[in-house]
């Protein structure tokens, strides 16, 4: 694959043009690269850092993953749609759930893993993922039970969270949860692990939980249930 369909997954898609698109190939960029196990250039004093270790080895990953299904596991035959969700299909346990499974990420290599494979594993729960941003989902209002988007939020500012919370509003039902994460600037892994982000690709913002909780206020969602995490703080949160 050249470095060209990599740096731009949308090449041969009709995309809402907008002033967020370089920043979504950007992030899109960094996690193609990371799904197919291409190396990355950092600096030798960034490869000193012990957040660095961890990364390679894979063992920060597990460090900090946010566990969405601890304050909001989907149900039995719930319609779940997971925003940026990788290929999380293929590892949390979503036949042991019964959900239905639909999916939205910017990713094309982690979508068309996931659409090869994710029928393979369950037909029937496995409803497709589509190539897309967060502010833009591809899903008809009132659609869904529960969404889901972890593990992304910190490489876009919150005047694009803003637009986010409101397609999250949209496609839900009546009733229905968003459950996202964001980086809590005040844990103390938070600073090295920007700075390490940035030299992967991905610019990170470090924002206030108070600035993250007004934007929250700001689309009358009512926060349900908080869980800390050693980097992101989970938010279940209802329209």
């Amino acid at each position: 694959m050249s470095k060209n369909s990599l740096s731009n997954p949308y090449a041969n898609k009709t995309y809402p043009a907008d002033k967020w698109q370089e920043r979504i190939a950007q992030v899109a960029y960094r996690f193609n690269k990371q799904y197919q196990n291409q190396a990355f250039e950092v600096p030798d004093e960034i490869q000193a850092m012990p957040i660095f270790r961890e990364w390679t080895t894979g063992r920060l990953g597990d460090r900090i993953v946010s566990p969405f299904w601890e304050i909001a596991q989907p149900q039995k035959n719930e319609h779940c749609l997971d925003i940026g969700c990788g290929v999380s299909f293929l590892i949390y346990p979503w036949r042991d759930w019964q959900a239905f499974f639909y999916g939205q990420e910017i990713s094309n290599i982690a979508r068309d893993t996931l659409n090869s494979r994710g029928s393979q594993l369950n037909s029937k729960l496995f409803k497709g993922v589509e190539l897309g941003a967060a502010h833009h989902l591809n899903y008809p209002e009132n659609q869904f039970d529960l969404v889901i988007a972890t593990g992304f939020s910190c490489y876009f500012p919150l005047e694009y969270w803003h637009l986010v919370l409101l397609e999250a509003k949209r496609v839900l039902k009546p009733g229905g949860h968003f459950v996202f994460d964001i980086l809590n600037s005040e844990q103390s892994l938070a600073e090295d692990w920007a700075v390490l982000e940035t030299y992967l690709g991905a610019e990170v913002f470090l924002e206030t939980v108070s600035a993250w909780e007004k934007t929250i206020k700001a689309v009358s969602a009512k926060v349900v249930k908080r869980q800390l995490g050693e980097l992101f703080e989970l938010y279940k949160v209802r329209f």
